[in-house]
């Protein structure tokens, strides 16, 4: 059996600052550095397993996510296309442009 289909998908949850929750795959919250400095200050805040992500609100942490997800399902057959994408991602309102930025996902850094 190999390393890649023995490999246990841990799911997280993550509240934003206006209460809403999000349940994805560990991995996939990982990319965004803010996510992933919380994750692994093993979340003194936590209150029912669920990771508070405060002063990011449920539209951007949504934005956050599928920017996530999106990049941790591609393959790098998918370059191109994903760039494409990212391009398309980021055609957005400034302010909400910034908000994405705060969460230091790597697109941004």
């Amino acid at each position: 059996m190999s390393s890649t289909s023995a490999e246990v998908k841990k799911n997280i949850t993550l509240r934003s600052s206006d209460n809403e929750t999000f349940e994805m795959e560990e991995r996939v919250a990982m990319l965004s550095e803010t996510i992933k400095h919380l994750i692994e200050d093993d979340c003194v805040v936590c209150v029912d397993s669920v990771i508070p992500v405060p002063n990011v609100k449920s539209d951007t942490l949504a934005r956050v996510i599928e920017y996530c997800k999106k990049h941790v399902e591609s393959s790098e057959s998918e370059s191109e296309a994903l760039k494409t994408w990212d391009a398309e991602f980021v055609d957005i309102e400034q302010n909400t442009l910034f908000a994405l930025i705060l969460v230091r996902t790597p697109l941004f850094f």
